[in-house]
């Protein structure tokens, strides 16, 4: 009996020892669904917030790189704008785009929001001093243009001034020096044959008659010359374009305008501002008969040509 009943009694024991087993399993079982269960809540929700981030993130790369993009192009169009005068910055200008490549460079990697965010205000700061710089030369600039184009003005008008005096003091002297010329009226030159043993004479117009050539003309008035002696020369050109004159020494010459001219007659007379007439005789001193043809007559006064005419012999 007593071996039954303590068999009896150690298999009540067994059975009460198996059910706390069997609860402490389900325990443990249980801990460990709802641990895993808050594990998979919690899992959840942290891949919720870094799709956010990364999405917010993203948001931000796209920001900033739609600033950097935007600097750009105004910083392009302002280069544009000034034109070679941009060309004076060219050392800001490549600070610029080496700053801009880094920022590029960041956004393309890993990269952290106040780092950029940070780098590109420093980008906008220098973009503004570049501008502020362009706009600085542009002023410098046109100020210099409009004075160039003030002082091209004035020049040109002194210039156009200078001319016109110089045109009114050409056109003075002109008349001066005209009105400082002897002139001619009443030229006349003609042939004559002595007559009578020279008591008598008569025009003519052959050539192999000719004793004389009578050249006779009238000095005109004039007050603005100087009083006194004046030579008076006269070239005959014959028709075969040789001077007529006594001797081809250059004690029968004179100079003109720089050049030594042969004269044919020579006559100096005492001018008083007064009109004058006078009558200058050549004489055919040779044997040789005058030759057919046109002759040439001037009379030089003052190293001026102041008279001209012609005669034909036939």
């Amino acid at each position: 009996m007593n071996q039954q009943s303590q068999n009896q009694q150690n298999a009540g024991t067994q059975k009460n020892s198996g059910s706390k087993n069997l609860i402490i399993i389900l325990g443990v079982l249980g801990v460990i669904v709802v641990a895993l269960a808050i594990w998979l809540v919690i899992t959840k929700i942290d891949v919720s917030e870094l799709k956010e981030l990364k999405a917010e993130k993203e948001q931000q790369r796209i920001e900033l790189k739609s600033e950097l993009d935007t600097l750009l192009v105004q910083h392009n169009k302002i280069k544009e704008v000034y034109g070679q005068l941009s060309d004076t910055l060219f050392v800001r200008d490549s600070i610029i785009q080496e700053n801009a490549n880094e920022i590029k460079k960041l956004l393309d990697t890993k990269w952290r929001y106040y780092k950029v965010k940070k780098k590109l205000a420093r980008l906008q700061k220098i973009a503004q001093g570049y501008v502020h710089q362009m706009d600085s030369l542009y002023t410098e600039n046109k100020v210099l243009k409009d004075k160039n184009i003030k002082i091209t003005k004035d020049y040109n008008l002194e210039l156009k001034k200078n001319i016109e005096l110089t045109k009114i003091k050409k056109a003075l002297n002109e008349k001066v020096n005209t009105a400082s010329v002897l002139k001619t009226y009443n030229l006349k030159a003609e042939a004559i044959q002595l007559r009578w043993g020279g008591q008598k004479t008569k025009v003519v117009d052959k050539a192999k008659k000719v004793d004389k050539l009578k050249i006779c003309f009238t000095l005109s008035e004039n007050t603005i010359i100087p009083a006194g002696q004046k030579e008076v020369y006269i070239r005959i050109a014959k028709p075969d374009k040789l001077i007529l004159t006594p001797s081809r020494r250059d004690s029968y010459s004179f100079i003109y305008k720089g050049e030594q001219l042969q004269y044919s007659i020579k006559k100096e007379i005492d001018y008083q501002n007064e009109a004058q007439d006078l009558c200058l005789y050549w004489t055919n001193k040779s044997s040789e008969e005058m030759i057919e043809g046109t002759y040439h007559v001037e009379i030089f006064v003052d190293d001026n040509v102041i008279g001209h005419t012609k005669f034909i012999l036939n």
